[in-house]
């Protein structure tokens, strides 16, 4: 079955021409304007269910924004919709939880693989096969990041789909396992916990395109169980920051 109408995607609504070749992903649709505002002539063009984008350029290249919804099968669907009118180049802009107890909030975490303890990426390829964030993204992220003279982090992050499965392990039914893998996501140095890294890169490898992700540390609750300080920051303007120029990086090499 053909899910696009007239050349539109069925779920981003989007055509042929709409976007360019390097696209920034977040989450939340509110967060498309604020991303957006570093574009010049930025215009949206699309805003249908939780997919808000807009268009413009950096450096005289056409880049664009588009939001995900939350976890992996929204994520995915944009992903998958996103290729299909010409987008080549993907970053992943959102939070994190931090884990590992170096990542304090505020901090910026750059995911070098994720752990699939998601399902989509499980109907895309058997567990064996690895969540690796593309080499050439992840490299001019840590270069941007540099730049901007960010506190920053490399490394694994661990994806679900339930937040209160992390947040809250102990009232599920399948605390059991939830307890037991974070300690094991803790004893191999996981930086952080996201929901979609590990779906896109899947699907990233699938569709021969290039994902990378980069994320503000909102917190860590392994710092505030040690009793460390434990800062609180919700603002994202350093993760949109560090993509942004990242992509000039792109560009320009």
């Amino acid at each position: 079955m053909n899910y696009s109408e007239n050349g539109e995607q069925y779920h981003i609504g989007l055509r042929q021409g709409d976007v360019g070749e390097y696209v920034i992903l977040p989450g939340d649709p509110k967060r498309c304007k604020k991303i957006a505002e570093y574009f010049d002539e930025p215009k949206l063009v699309a805003d249908k269910r939780e997919f808000t984008t807009y268009t413009g350029y950096l450096n005289g290249v056409k880049v664009s924004v588009t939001s995900t919804g939350i976890g992996g099968p929204s994520a995915s669907i944009a992903l998958e919709e996103l290729v299909n009118v010409g987008a080549k180049n993907f970053i992943r802009v959102g939070t994190c939880g931090g884990i590992e107890t170096s990542v304090k909030g505020g901090d910026i975490v750059i995911a070098t693989g994720a752990i699939r303890m998601e399902g989509t990426s499980r109907e895309y390829a058997p567990i064996e096969f690895p969540a690796v964030a593309n080499l050439d993204i992840t490299n001019a992220l840590v270069q941007s990041a540099k730049n901007l003279g960010f506190e920053y982090h490399t490394g694994i992050v661990q994806c679900k789909d339930s937040f209160y499965g992390q947040h809250n392990p102990d009232k599920m039914p399948v605390n059991y396992e939830l307890l037991n893998k974070w300690e094991a996501w803790k004893r191999l140095g996981c930086l952080a916990s996201e929901m979609e890294s590990a779906a896109l890169f899947i699907v990233g490898s699938f569709l021969k395109v290039k994902v990378g992700s980069v994320f503000l540390a909102v917190a860590n609750q392994e710092r505030e169980k040690q009793g460390l300080e434990n800062p609180v920051v919700h603002d994202t303007d350093k993760a949109i920051k560090t993509a942004i120029e990242a992509i000039k990086i792109l560009i320009k090499e």
